[in-house]
């Protein structure tokens, strides 16, 4: 390949960027770019905000101001907070941008030529006085499953499930507060059931190189077959259909185009505005976004949480497929698991959460803000959920960046300041060849481990640490990168810098400096190279620090920030590997690269966390819970709800009487699979609609810490149907 697109999720301009989001899509991305750019590949690495939709309205309503002013008061807070972690986006662009629009419209109006999409009438909430048609998250009403009394327009946030708008009992308007009427509107769907075979083709090409997380949900999906889904809605923010050839005047009125169909746009939309940008500066032409976006010769790789997975896998993949001009497909999408925070879910409502431009706030030095990077890496949440804590945040800083990584390249720059003239030591005497011989060991090695390479100069010592610097620099840290391994490749890193205080404390240059200072030169001139070598491959991780060791070291080597495309002239990465540090060269008065983290500053963080702001919880009497009847129930049947992901309707026996049940869980049980299954139901509750279908009880389930729901049974204890729960 040529070159590698890089993209993260955009996240929504409605609220701060937390560290959750961070070690999900964010940083992942750019420690991954910064190490392609350093070693010689050439990357563009986009993202933006996304603007659109019914979320950013919501949030213009609480704060009482415009839609435009909430975009813009996120998109520059986010945009000034990811600048002050270091990430290295070629560019930050934004969906309101006038391009992105021409953009979406143009895919909209090709789809609709091509009879991709179909109109369709349907009756929705209106709100009279407001004049508008309400979108789900606009009205709240009691739930028709559980009788909660906040439902909102398409989910309970009380029992979970979901159902049409139209059968919440007693909907009020968010916007008036009124009782809305029900009024025919024209919607268009995406009919993303033609592609089908194409998209299971394009996920099974990819068995072997995907991450099991990643093809198990999109399977899901494939196995359930897909479906037409709604591309518009009726706002009055966002991408608006007015002026789409084939669309009458009186039906485009009030649609935009729904913000899961525009916002991955954004991706294309921001590559063409960089090039317009660089095409203005003579340094690009203006459709040089198709190299990007067009090429065969572009690897395209997405990164994403989990929440977004399908997302990139098959809407995006079939929508570039549908475009037909030759569109690149993600030939990988490293999605990541969730981050905890001290063992908890991130919850702004509850106070659980730390937004980053805090984090940056509280600790604005640069050993903090690369710290809390190397952090969240070590706890990426790969292959399962992970946790932010205060206390493996001062561990990590003060056992591993300071105590190894930071005391190596202090106590070796320190030695040579006092007792070289602060310069890198000169080689003399039987060492003066010492270069060339580093070199054609390490080219001997790469070549053949197992041909032994011998000269009288590299001395035990010499040979385990050069080993080891190949080791880790050709084979186990770029392996780990070009498999998504994060950890393991930082890991990798950690322990070059852990051979590296061994080879010191081994040498024993204080001793040598007195009785053999040729010796002692040679032992300090390696360790001198090793500060650069080691900040280099430490640089994807923690760029400030790596810069500022270049700084001490008189050099201006290159951290991997961005490029705007443009391919770095050599393969710094590759450099690493060999003594590029000249004999004699300044050394500046070293300074401690990682200060210690106390325990009262991580007190005083914890303390800031949780019950302050948490509500009084809502307590019931015996006699509220005696009203409940659960019971046992034996599955007999079955099967998926039409036009639904996430229902299953079930017919259960409870000891001769046959229920039918509506449970939104299909997204986490094949249907088939829950024939025989005995359950739990609420054998007394209300009968209610959803999605058109009677719904006569409630399974029990419970949510796991992987946000999958379980269901609960009593299958060991060996119950039939119809036996009393209590």
């Amino acid at each position: 390949m040529k070159r590698t697109l890089i993209t993260s999720a955009l996240p929504y301009a409605n609220g701060y960027i937390h560290l959750g989001h961070c070690a999900g899509a964010y940083l992942p991305a750019d420690i991954y770019a910064r190490y392609l750019r350093l070693s010689g590949k050439r990357v563009l690495y986009v993202c933006g905000s996304d603007e659109h939709g019914v979320a950013i309205t919501i949030a213009a309503d609480k704060e009482k101001i415009a839609p435009k002013d909430i975009i813009d008061k996120y998109h520059e807070a986010n945009k000034t907070a990811f600048e002050r972690l270091g990430m290295s986006f070629d560019i930050y662009s934004r969906t309101s941008n006038p391009l992105h629009h021409e953009t979406a419209r143009e895919f909209f109006e090709d789809f609709l030529e091509k009879d991709y999409l179909i109109e369709k009438e349907e009756e929705q909430f209106y709100d009279e006085e407001a004049g508008m048609f309400l979108p789900d998250r606009y009205v709240e009403g009691i739930c028709p499953n559980c009788g909660y009394s906040g439902a909102r327009g398409d989910q309970c946030d009380s029992c979970g499930a979901y159902y049409d708008q139209l059968d919440l009992k007693e909907p009020k308007s968010l916007i008036s507060g009124k009782t809305p009427v029900v009024r025919k509107t024209t919607h268009w769907y995406m009919r993303f059931d033609l592609f089908q075979k194409f998209l299971e083709e394009y996920i099974e090409s990819h068995s072997g190189d995907w991450k099991d997380n990643v093809l198990q949900q999109t399977r899901s999906w494939l196995r359930q077959g897909l479906s037409e889904r709604a591309i518009t809605r009726d706002l009055s923010w966002g991408v608006s259909l007015d002026g789409l050839n084939n669309i009458p005047v009186e039906k485009s009125k009030g649609k935009v185009i729904y913000v899961w169909f525009d916002a991955v746009l954004g991706y294309i939309s921001a590559t063409k505005e960089l090039m317009l940008e660089l095409s203005n500066q003579g340094k690009a032409m203006p459709d040089g976004w198709k190299t990007w976006w067009q090429d065969s010769e572009t690897r395209y790789i997405a990164f994403i949480g989990k929440d977004n997975i399908v997302f990139h896998t098959l809407i995006f993949p079939a929508m570039l497929h549908a475009r037909n001009v030759n569109y690149i497909l993600p030939d990988n999408v490293p999605a990541n698991e969730f981050l905890n925070l001290e063992g908890q879910k991130f919850s702004k409502s509850r106070n659980w959460s730390i937004d980053l431009r805090d984090f940056i706030d509280d600790f604005p030095e640069l050993d903090n803000i690369d710290a809390l990077r190397y952090t969240l890496a070590m706890n990426f949440p790969e292959t399962k959920d992970s946790d932010f804590t205060w206390k493996d945040f001062q561990s990590r800083k003060n056992n591993e960046l300071s105590a190894v990584f930071g005391n190596y390249v202090n106590r070796t720059l320190q030695f040579i300041y006092k007792n070289f003239d602060g310069k890198v030591p000169v080689l003399s005497g039987k060492y003066s060849e010492f270069m060339q011989v580093w070199k054609d060991f390490v080219n001997s090695y790469k070549k053949d481990k197992n041909t032994l390479y011998s000269n009288a100069l590299l001395k035990y010592n010499d040979k385990l640490l050069l080993e080891t610097l190949v080791d880790g620099i050709v084979d186990f840290i770029p392996k780990n990168y070009d498999k998504f391994r994060f950890r393991d490749a930082i890991s990798e890193t950690m322990n070059l810098a852990r051979a590296a205080n061994k080879y010191f404390n081994d040498e024993e240059p204080w001793k040598t400096i007195k009785s053999d200072i040729e010796a002692s030169a040679k032992s300090l001139y390696v360790c001198a190279q090793l500060v650069r070598s080691l900040a280099i491959i430490f640089a994807p991780v923690i760029p400030h620090i790596s810069r500022k060791i270049f700084e001490m070291l008189s050099i201006d080597d290159y951290t991997g920030d961005s490029l705007k495309g443009i391919l770095l002239e050599n393969n710094l990465w590759e450099t690493a590997l060999y003594p590029e540090l000249q004999q004699g060269s300044e050394i500046k008065n070293p300074e401690i690269l990682f200060s210690k983290m106390e325990d009262k500053s991580v007190e005083e963080q914890t303390s800031k966390l949780g019950a302050s702001q948490q509500p009084p919880q809502e307590l019931i009497t015996i006699e509220d819970f005696m009203k409940i009847k659960l019971r046992t129930a034996i599955v007999i049947e079955a099967e998926k709800v039409k036009k639904s992901k996430k229902l299953l309707k079930l017919k259960v026996d409870l000891a001769g009487e046959i229920r039918q049940i509506i449970a939104g869980i299909a997204e986490h049980y094949d249907a088939e699979a829950l024939i025989g299954k005995t359950i739990i139901v609420v054998a007394n509750l209300q009968p209610a609609k959803l999605m058109g279908l009677e719904s006569q009880g409630m399974l029990l389930a419970a949510n796991m810490p992987d946000g999958k729901l379980s269901i609960i049974t009593t299958e060991k204890f060996g119950m039939g149907a119809g036996g009393e729960v209590r």
